[in-house]
């Protein structure tokens, strides 16, 4: 930060920089500072927390595996390869549009080659300091074990806010000063901004940048006292639960009757799936007018096995591939392609216990456990025989079906 911050101070100072070549360094900067966070966000050592109702990728997120860097003890968490495509997407269009409200306003008649030069030099040590903190800090001393891929990124959305409110203010006072109430804004003048407004701006750069620092500061310390301060966030822990169990080990899985009847009724409970047979089914009606009939039953086909596909996808991560493990002291469900224990649960964690039986469970001879916790809910649909699961608990479920 000290790097970043020291150089559009030098630019204005020493260098005769204006308002277009400072924008212009901010503006190059908040693009740096967001792929490095995509880089801190590809290598976090956190889960991120994503919905875990969300349609595959809420199953998916919940299995925490990573793919390990040699020699580094770092990984790729599986998490968090789902949060960059659609991280990278919104920190490009923050960057576009912070940069066109900025510097093609401020700058609109581009850099004097004087200026360019430099400013080029400052962007090339900005993106080699910024490397460097990333290295340093944040892999060389440990704290992406403390992040997850979101937590990882959400510092750029803030500074993205300070060049964007600094670049409002800047065009704000220079427009009312030198402007008629008829010019357009396209025809401010940088060099009409001053020496002292310009050192403005870069000290309301860094008091945002100042405030970030210590935001951080503020987290971590939070963290480490028994206070809550409300600073901090915890993302979730890296390890899975702890699948040890004692006892004679017994296990349950959904019939084959029960996981393909899930599959096919999943789209039920997600009607936004056939949104996605609109557009082939879109195809397939203009392919009609043309006669093209084999087309359209092409596209057809498409849009009616897409949206199932997904559905029986969705079904097969959350309950199909799952294999539910009971010992005398525990209920653990483990995903079976992964090899990795989704979730726990002991006796007297549960709040309540239920087992229903719907129309689909009365048609296929299943039944559905429901086990609630204090702040979450587990549900083991299409069940051939729940008792090993109750053994577990002690207590009588309740039967609102019978």
């Amino acid at each position: 930060m000290a790097l970043a911050t020291l150089l559009p101070l030098v630019g204005v100072v020493s260098l005769g920089w204006n308002a277009a070549a400072l924008m212009t360094l901010y503006w190059f900067e908040l693009g740096i500072a967001s792929g490095w966070a995509l880089v801190r966000a590809l290598f976090a050592g956190r889960p991120s927390e994503i919905d875990r109702q969300g349609l595959v990728l809420g199953p998916l997120a919940q299995r925490r595996v990573g793919l390990s860097v040699p020699w580094t003890g770092v990984e790729v968490r599986l998490s968090s390869l789902l949060v960059l495509p659609v991280a990278a997407p919104i920190l490009a269009v923050v960057w576009t549009v912070v940069g066109t409200l900025t510097v093609g306003v401020v700058a609109d008649g581009g850099l004097a080659p004087e200026a360019l030069d430099t400013v080029t030099l400052a962007v090339i040590a900005v993106f080699v300091g910024e490397g460097v903190t990333t290295l340093v800090e944040y892999f060389g001393r440990g704290e992406y074990r403390d992040h997850s891929a979101q937590t990882a990124i959400q510092g750029v959305f803030a500074q993205g806010a300070a060049i964007f409110l600094g670049a409002l203010f800047t065009v704000t006072i220079v427009a009312a000063g030198t402007l008629e109430d008829d010019t357009p804004i396209s025809a401010l003048d940088p060099d009409a901004i001053g020496l002292p407004l310009l050192l403005g701006i870069v000290a309301v750069k860094f008091a945002f940048d100042l405030a970030s620092l210590y935001g951080d500061r503020l987290a971590a310390f939070d963290e480490s006292s028994a206070l809550d301060l409300g600073f901090s966030h915890e993302p979730p822990a890296p390890q899975p639960a702890d699948g040890s169990l004692a006892g004679a080990v017994r296990t349950v899985r959904q019939p084959r009757r029960a996981r393909l009847a899930g599959a096919l009724t999943t789209p039920l409970g997600h009607p936004g799936l056939w949104y996605l047979a609109a557009l082939p089914a879109l195809g397939a009606a203009l392919f009609a007018l043309g006669g093209e009939w084999g087309t359209v039953a092409a596209l057809l086909a498409v849009a009616v096995a897409l949206p199932l596909a997904l559905a029986a996808l969705d079904h097969e991560l959350r309950y199909g591939l799952v294999t539910y493990r009971v010992g005398d002291d525990a209920l653990v469900a483990r995903d079976r392609p992964f090899g990795v224990d989704l979730w726990r649960v002991e006796p007297w964690d549960e709040t309540g216990l239920r087992v229903e039986r719907g129309r689909l469970d009365r048609r296929l001879g299943t039944e559905t456990v429901v086990i609630e916790l204090r702040d979450d809910e587990y549900r083991i649909p299409g069940l051939a025989d729940s008792e090993p699961l109750l053994d577990v608990f002690e207590r009588a479920p309740d039967r609102p079906d019978e």
